[in-house]
This record gives C-alpha cells, structure tokens and sequence, in this order.
C-alpha cells in the first residue's frame, strides 16, 4: 500500500496520509490477534444456525444501521452460488424502545450483534439490549465494551473502526459456512464440505473434526484480511487517488452553492449509500467535518416497492432523481459489477440534468466505465464483493475526508 499512501501524501496532508498508514497496520494486527477468536464464533454462530437460530443485528445510530442492514442482507441474500440462506434481521428502533423490541423478538438460540459506540446514551440502550439478549439464553456479540459474550474491538477512528467491523463481518458470514455446511458444530461433530469445498479446497480432504477446521478457518481469516489490504492499495492506485481528490473539490464546489449529494445502491451498495449518507449529515464528531445536505435513495421502502411495483425495478432511483434533483445537485452510486440497470440508468438521467457524478465500481468497471456514465469512477479492481465493498468503504471515506 506504500505507493498508493506516497501519492496521497502529495496530494493532501501529511495527517491523512499518518491515517491511512495506521489504519493499515492496525487491520492487519487486529485480525492476527483475533484469527483465533472469530473462528471460534464461527463455529459457535454455525451450531446456532444449525439448531434454528437468527442472527439479530441492531444499531441506533445513523452510521450503525447502516451495518444493521448490511450484515442482514449478506446473510439472508448471499452473493455466492451455493451458499445458502440464513436467517437475519435488523432492529433499528428508536433508542428508548430497543430493549423492549430485543425482548419481543429474541429467542434462546438466537445471536445478537450490537453496532454503535459504548459512550453516551446510545451505548448504555445498547448494553439494556445486550443483557436482556443474554437473559434470554441469546449469543451476544459487539464491536465495542458493552458486555458482550464476544467482542471484538478494532482500533482506530470512525472511519478505520467502521471498515475494520465491516471486514469482520463479512469474514463471520464467509467463514460460517465452512462449519455450517461441513456440519461441523460447537460440539466438534461433523460430516461432509457440502457446497463450501470448491471456496475452502482443505475441506475435501479434512477429517469432520471440529479443532482442525478450525485452525484453517483461522488461517482464511488472516489471509482475508491480507487480501483487502492488498485490494486497498490497487484502488488507492495513483490515478484513482488523484480522481478522488478531483472528485472532492468538484463536490465542495456544488455544496457551496447549495447542491445536494443523492446516494444510492442495491444490497451491500445500499448500505453503503446508507453510512455515506449518514457521514455526510452526522459526521463523527471527532474528525473536524462539516455537515452536508444528503438523500439516501435506498432508504423509503414505499417509494421503492411502489417503483418497484408500477414501472419497475430498473427506474428506482432515475425516478427519484426526477423528482428531486436539480442541476447543482451531486449523484454518488455504488455498483460492484458496474452494470446495475437501475445505477446506469439513473446515471442516465443524472448527465440529462446536468448532475455531477462519482461512481464506485469493482469487476472491470461495466458499462458504467465503459460509457462514460459518471464524470469521476473510483475501481475497486476485484471480482469478490465483500472485497470490493470493503475498499469502497475506504474510498467513500476517503472521499469524505477531503470533501471536509
């Protein structure tokens, strides 16, 4: 990542560029500190699964529901052929009442994953709910102190700490098929690698034996987290930095004359519209941001199912754009494949109303590089979607660092 943090370091502050080092060191030591655990609580969250469990995620803050949703659909909606369906849930209730809806909802052998800080009000709703899940006989697991039966604590600022839970919990969805599938559980018993064994070669030949699948788990945890750093540094490349920073001061342009920014995505690209929209309009308040006006196109279930419903799903968001942007407003979309109809087409209508845009892409970039659709494309050069969202979070932030 080193030629990648040297050009940023040309292009902005030597304090962004201390950031990113740091937050690059500090991934790959959290996840070699913690290999160990997280298979652990794969195998744990498996056996629960495999008994009829759901995974409950819940988050009060703007920022935290945004992992609410994306850790629910990546394990309801998996990306890849094979893996199957598991159940998960989001609660994103209002603060008071998140405790009274984990009673409602929660059962023994469900799981509970707690996104937020621990500090101030939020943090002390969000122990009420932890507790009252382990009352219930319930998993419970967190990113911060909250008194958690698993947690898992990444260091760093909002922005390091968010990409560093998001990592983690693709790896508990990736990894939690291998004991899932492989039946292996809590209690070492096992059979066959089922659909996980062309993803996890050692399957095929591995005893069903709970402590050797767990030592390779282990490895693939470490090895995962290698290879989004590895896929950091060729998305932070030298061209796509230097489109970033043209990028930001096109988008500081536009909020200065009163320009809005509209977000949007599908699935995992949703939830990613989702925490930009929530950094843009409640920054962390330890980074030194501004606030800035921004619409999440994702987040009106009736809009969309009515679109979705009477003109169908490829126009979800050009409608919304019809009705809501005008000329000095800012367009940032995120499509892993680059080829989300409803993504190009909104980019469509975007460059009729003179809409600045910024796309962020993986694969080779689509049709959206292809064509010419947005004015700024940011790649991430990989064909794995986690992977891909992952270094999307980097960029949008990095994006947000510079937008200021």
């Amino acid at each position: 990542m080193a030629g990648a943090l040297g050009t940023i370091l040309s292009l902005a502050p030597a304090s962004l560029l201390t950031t990113l080092v740091q937050q690059s060191a500090a991934n790959e030591t959290f996840f070699a500190r913690e290999a160990g655990r997280i298979a652990d609580l794969c195998s744990l969250m498996a056996d629960r699964f495999v008994r009829g469990g759901r995974l409950i995620a819940i988050g009060l803050s703007p920022a935290a529901r945004s992992d609410v949703r994306h850790v629910a659909v990546e394990f309801v909606h998996p990306v890849i052929v094979g893996k199957r369906a598991l159940p998960a849930l989001g609660i994103t209730a209002d603060a008071r009442d998140i405790e009274a809806q984990v009673a409602l909802l929660a059962s023994p052998h469900d799981m509970l994953m707690a996104f937020g800080q621990a500090d101030g009000a939020d943090g002390v709703h969000l122990a009420a709910a932890i507790a009252r899940a382990r009352a219930r006989g319930c998993l419970t697991i967190a990113f911060e102190a909250l008194g958690a039966d698993v947690e898992l604590l990444p260091p760093g600022d909002a922005f390091a700490w968010q990409e560093c839970v998001e990592t983690t919990y693709h790896v508990l969805w990736e990894l939690v098929h291998v004991f899932f599938e492989h039946g292996i559980d809590a209690r070492g018993t096992g059979s066959h690698p089922g659909a996980s064994a062309f993803l996890y070669p050692f399957l095929a030949n591995a005893p069903p034996n709970r402590d050797a699948i767990a030592a390779d788990v282990e490895q693939s945890v470490i090895a995962k987290a290698r290879d989004i750093n590895a896929l950091r540094a060729r998305t932070l490349s030298m061209p796509q930095v230097e489109e970033l920073h043209r990028a930001a001061a096109s988008v500081r342009d536009r909020l200065a004359v009163g320009g809005v920014v509209h977000a949007f995505g599908n699935g995992g690209s949703a939830t990613d519209a989702m925490d930009l929209v929530a950094d843009l309009r409640a920054p962390p308040g330890n980074l030194g941001l501004a606030q800035h006006p921004a619409l999440d196109l994702t987040e009106d279930s009736s809009i969309l199912t009515a679109l979705s419903n009477d003109v169908g799903p490829d126009l979800v968001f050009a409608r919304q754009l019809d009705a809501y942007a005008e000329p000095k407003d800012v367009v940032i979309c995120f499509s892993t494949s680059g080829n989300s109809r409803n993504v190009t087409a909104a980019l469509e209508v975007a460059r009729r109303r003179n809409l600045l845009t910024v796309a962020f892409t993986g694969y080779d970039g689509g049709a959206i590089s292809k064509s010419g659709l947005a004015d700024y494309v940011v790649n991430a050069p990989s064909e794995y979607v986690p992977r891909i969202q992952e270094a999307h979070a980097t960029g949008y932030h990095l994006l947000r660092r510079l937008i200021g």
